[in-house]
């Protein structure tokens, strides 16, 4: 028997099993529902609240097969890809260790390409506090003027770090 984590394997995977948070939560399950989704988000808040967890679940919402009033269903083929972190539309980005320039040059590069099974193409950059100064002016004209069906989702402990542009 393979052990699994606690965390990991009691990690939300809706956005009703999330405890907390309500009026994030709300929000972004009503942005799901009326296909009203932002271009990017960012997730600020303490490590462990689970910023990378949300990020997830609105990247099987939004790319569900079988959505349920905004909630992913948990067993299309997309979203058990996003769960075994096999997706190819999802592409998660540690910023603490793929901090710069080139990286986020690579990054723009690779933004061009359309979904290949998802509905978005989902971008989440994990500690973007953590990008230079160079990395996020690089950035920002990307997350300004995204290509259509591209989401980018910034989740930082650090919000007083990430530049106010």
């Amino acid at each position: 028997m393979m052990y699994i984590p606690f965390a990991r394997k009691y990690r939300p995977r809706k956005f009703s099993e999330l405890v907390g948070q309500e009026t994030a939560k709300r929000v972004l399950l009503n942005a799901v529902r009326l296909g009203r989704l932002s271009h990017a988000y960012l997730f600020a808040g303490p490590r462990g609240t689970g910023k990378t967890t949300v990020a997830r679940i609105l990247t099987r919402a939004i790319n569900c097969l079988r959505p349920a009033d905004g909630e992913p269903c948990g067993e299309c083929e997309n979203c058990v890809a996003i769960e075994k972190g096999n997706f190819p539309d999802l592409i998660e980005i540690d910023a603490a260790s793929n901090r710069g320039i080139d990286d986020i040059r690579a990054l723009r590069d690779a933004v061009s390409y359309t979904p290949i099974k998802g509905k978005f193409k989902v971008y989440i950059l994990d500690e973007a506090h953590m990008l230079t100064k160079e990395a996020f002016n690089a950035l920002l004209k990307t997350l300004e003027e995204p290509p259509p069906r591209t989401v980018f989702i910034l989740c930082t402990t650090e919000y007083d770090k990430i530049l106010p542009t």
